[in-house]
């Protein structure tokens, strides 16, 4: 038996993950983009301007996301 050159393998490993659910990833980059969400003082929450918690609220965007990813594209069995 030969074995497959290098470069075959990885494109072999890198075609495995072409999942549709991938495609969510960008939510929480191009969200956080999005600066008329933020440009404002109010509404305030506990006492704390629109900018900072929402911030916090991206956060919490990214990590949902990329659990939701996570669980829809690993592999079961």
């Amino acid at each position: 038996m030969s074995a497959a050159p290098a470069g075959e393998v990885v494109s072999r490993a890198r075609a495995k993950d072409h999942s549709p659910w991938n495609w969510l990833l960008f939510l929480p980059i191009v969200v956080p983009l999005i600066t008329p969400l933020f440009n404002a003082d109010s509404p305030r929450l506990f006492g704390f301007p629109v900018f900072y918690w929402l911030q916090l609220a991206f956060i919490l965007l990214g990590v949902g996301t990329t659990t939701v990813v996570y669980q829809m594209t690993k592999k079961r069995g």
